[in-house]
Formats: C-alpha cells, sequence, structure tokens
C-alpha cells in the first residue's frame, strides 16, 4: 500500500530503474483572465535547470512509496503516488512498485519539483510495466494529475498555454542561473487567488522571452524576464524583494520570481558567473543554487539490476 514502510521481497531478476527529475523555473509568466471552469488561462515561458530530485523505481509485489525528505508526505496525496495509482488504473494493470524519492527540489517553492516527479513516475513505471506508451498518451494522464507535469515529460524549454498544461517547445540557449529560496512554501491556490482582473495581459511578455531565447544573448533573457505572480507574493514576502535585490547587487543581468514562489533566479553571463553570484548571495537562512539550463530531456532515466 502507498505509504507503507514495510520491506517487500523481490526476485532475483527483478529490475531498477534510476531516474533524475529536474526542475524548472518560469522565464516568463502572464494571466491572461479567468476560465469557465474557475482556473486562470496563462502564457508562460518555462526552463528545465539541473536542480534535480531522485527517484528509484524497483519491482515490488504492491505500490509502495518512500520520500527522504521528512517534510514531504509518503501517503497517497503525495503526487508520485497519484501518478503511480493513476497509470496502474489507467492501464488496468496489477503489478506493484517500491518507489523511493529522494527530494534536492524544495518543496512548494515555484520550482515544479511534484510535477517532476510524478512525470518521472508515469515514464518510469511506464518502462517497468512494459506498457509501451507513447508520450503523447502519457501527456494526457499527466495533464490530469497537475498543470506543470506534461511540460516534465519533454523538458528543455518550452511554451505553456491553457492552465499550463498546453506544451509547445521553443528554442532554448545555454543559459545559467541562480535560484535561490526562502526556505519557506507558498500555496498556488492563494497566490492565484489573490490575482485581479487588472492584471490580466495580453501574452505579449511571454512572446518577448521566447524571441530573447532564440537570440541566444542572457542579457536580452534578463530584460524579458516578467511574472504576473510576483507582485502578489512579494507583498505577502518580502523575502522576494530581498532575494531579487540580492541577486542584481551581486552581478546578476536580471532576476526574477519562478512560478508562484517563493524562489527567486537570477541570469548570470556564464556558469562560472552564476557560481561567482551564488558565493556572494549564499547566507544561512537561504538555500542557493548555481544551474545549467537543460536543452534535453527534464527526465533522465537508467536501468539497472
Amino acid at each position: 500500500m502507498l505509504g507503507s514502510h514495510v520491506l517487500l521481497k523481490r526476485s532475483g531478476g527483478a529490475r531498477r530503474l534510476v531516474l533524475s527529475a529536474a526542475a524548472k523555473i518560469n522565464l516568463a509568466l502572464e494571466v491572461l483572465g479567468r476560465r469557465e471552469d474557475g482556473y486562470h488561462e496563462v502564457a508562460t515561458v518555462m526552463q528545465a535547470v539541473d536542480l534535480s530530485d531522485r527517484l528509484v523505481i524497483e519491482d515490488a509485489e504492491v505500490l509502495e512509496l518512500r520520500v527522504s525528505a521528512p517534510d514531504v508526505p509518503s501517503d497517497g496525496s503525495n503526487l508520485v503516488a497519484r501518478a503511480a495509482r493513476a497509470l496502474r488504473e489507467t492501464a488496468a494493470v496489477s503489478r506493484g512498485a517500491r518507489i523511493t524519492l529522494v527530494k534536492r527540489i524544495p518543496v512548494a517553492a515555484g520550482l515544479g519539483g511534484g510535477s517532476a516527479d510524478a512525470a518521472a513516475t508515469l515514464m518510469g513505471l511506464s518502462r517497468l510495466w512494459r506498457l509501451g506508451w507513447p508520450r503523447a498518451r502519457l501527456a494526457e494522464l499527466a495533464a490530469t494529475l497537475g498543470t506543470d507535469v506534461p511540460f516534465f515529460l519533454r523538458g528543455g524549454a518550452a511554451l505553456g498555454t491553457g492552465r499550463g498544461e498546453r506544451v509547445e517547445p521553443v528554442a532554448g540557449a545555454a543559459l545559467a542561473f541562480v535560484l535561490v529560496n526562502p526556505g519557506v512554501g507558498t500555496s498556488t491556490p492563494t497566490i492565484y487567488g489573490s490575482v485581479t482582473p487588472a492584471m490580466y495581459s495580453d501574452g505579449s511578455r511571454v512572446d518577448q522571452m521566447v524571441a530573447a531565447l532564440r537570440s541566444r544573448r542572457p542579457a536580452r533573457v534578463a530584460e524579458s524576464l516578467h511574472n504576473a505572480l510576483e507582485g502578489v507574493a512579494a507583498a505577502a514576502y518580502r523575502q522576494v524583494t530581498q532575494m531579487k535585490a540580492a541577486l542584481l547587487a551581486a552581478g546578476a543581468l536580471g532576476a526574477g520570481m519562478s512560478g508562484s514562489g517563493l524562489t527567486v533566479f537570477g541570469v548570470a553571463r556564464s556558469f562560472d558567473h552564476a557560481r561567482q553570484i551564488r558565493a556572494r548571495v549564499a547566507r544561512g537562512s537561504w538555500s542557493c543554487w548555481a544551474v545549467r539550463a537543460i536543452r534535453g530531456p527534464a527526465i533522465r532515466m537508467r536501468r539497472e539490476r
């Protein structure tokens, strides 16, 4: 049962899959309006970055989830657990799996860590159970689990529309960033619940970012950063403004908030520059990472025995 921590015997030939699930940042995010289903219509440019969680998926008699982080649930509410159940029910299979999740991406941080883990679970179990599902079919199921989950089945840089679940690849660039997280989580529904019609826009800022990525110039990407939710989050959490100011003072070309926050990122000239910025910004209560843009898949998988 998911959430159980009882060790299960497995056969000598049981397979073991090891997956890395990368985080994402939102280089641009606009709210276009309110949909009839209550969700907001958005346009966003997402970029996978090489800060990753690790999942180990093995044959087992039942579905079982273990999580390394004490503040992350290992019961049925975890998005990994929900993804595993959804795939097993949709594919009508009766097999189990033991999933071990080692968290490195901060939780409720605007980096899509839970969605990345869910996407990795779908890919890993599809391989373990030999379902042979194409990515398009996995993406349909992914969209029922969360807005960002379909993006992580692809990775790289992408344009997200609708609720963010409709994903279209865009030209990427060899970019480097510094991520700063204050150790405080946010609630996505709460942040979106504070959005007013005055904050709606027409998608032109997202178009500007797509063009900036095409130019492959970090300075132009930095100039094009935009997040319609940043003002809402900054009004409730002063750390957003503090982290952004610290990144700019440390030499970042530009800085902005990712998703519904509270992670703030700075654009660097190079990875060496990102490491220099990180060293200047790091302080006791903040977690900081120098990362590279991932231009390929957000989920990487290898098989072991």
